[in-house]
């Protein structure tokens, strides 16, 4: 799977999470402080992570600041993505299976290498709902990007 990631700050944990996705096989397109030259700044590097997922570049992407909260905004301003700032397994999970999450955030403040395995392993083994009412409210959530536009 092709993965952009982006960091603001190049930190052991960001550091971490490139080898770690390449370490599942993945192939990781970096931005960011994770990539010489480019823009560092969490608004820049996460919407360019964001807009390879929604082109098609990328399958997904992990996007990283400080907090989380940041580059989960900036992520989800782009049409057809849709950013989840996990800070657990368990909302790893549900973001992927309730909401079809595309586009993984992290805190770089708080989250340990134990918890960052955790919330990978939660994010990739979980699947998108078939349910009815979880697909309906995933295209709502479409079709707000419809309307932006």
């Amino acid at each position: 799977m092709r993965i952009s990631v982006s960091s603001d700050m190049d930190e052991p944990v960001a550091r971490l999470l490139v080898e770690e996705l390449r370490g599942r096989g993945h192939d990781v397109l970096p931005h960011g402080a994770l990539r010489p030259g480019d823009d560092p700044q969490w608004a820049a590097c996460s919407e360019a992570a964001a807009r390879e997922v929604a082109s098609g570049a990328a399958d997904q992407a992990v996007v990283c600041c400080w907090t989380g909260t940041g580059a989960s905004i900036a992520a989800n301003k782009v049409p057809g993505v849709r950013a989840a700032l996990c800070t657990d397994a368990y909302t790893a999970d549900g973001a992927r299976r309730w909401n079809d999450a595309n586009v993984l955030a992290i805190g770089l403040r708080l989250t340990s290498a134990p918890l960052l395995r955790e919330i990978l392993d939660a994010w990739f083994a979980a699947e998108a709902s078939e349910d009815t009412e979880d697909r309906e409210n995933v295209a709502r959530v479409e079709r707000l990007d419809l309307r932006a536009g």
